[in-house]
């Protein structure tokens, strides 16, 4: 495994543990279909939760958010209503959160997350 794909695995089970610590119901971890993949899924109550999780090791090429776009953003939604599909739920909302974790490998990392990206 590449050290970057190991940087992103680092960050996903950081970022789950951080979720499930404050309360999310982690339901489905990288989650595949054809259009592409959502990071964590979670249950809030009534609202399907997708959670996209960038994890850099430094700040040198900006901030791990900044890698959502417009663009990333529908994409996640269109993501969402096929997780629900797929899984024959129906919700009342869908939301995007993202976690971004900054892990240089020498000290705790730094982990932000940010409800309903928009």
């Amino acid at each position: 495994m590449k050290a970057k794909d190991r940087l992103g695995r680092r960050g996903e089970a950081l970022a789950a543990s951080y979720l499930e610590g404050a309360g999310l119901d982690l339901v489905d971890h990288n989650w595949r279909c054809a259009l592409g993949e959502i990071d964590l899924v979670a249950i809030d109550g009534s609202t399907l939760v997708v959670i996209e999780v960038k994890t850099r090791s430094s700040l040198d090429f900006g901030h791990p958010l900044e890698g959502i776009d417009p663009a990333k953003l529908q994409r996640l939604y269109l993501l969402a209503s096929r997780w629900a599909v797929a899984h024959e739920l129906r919700f009342s909302e869908i939301r995007v959160d993202a976690v971004a974790v900054v892990d240089d490998g020498t000290g705790d990392p730094q982990i932000e997350y940010l409800r309903a990206v928009s």
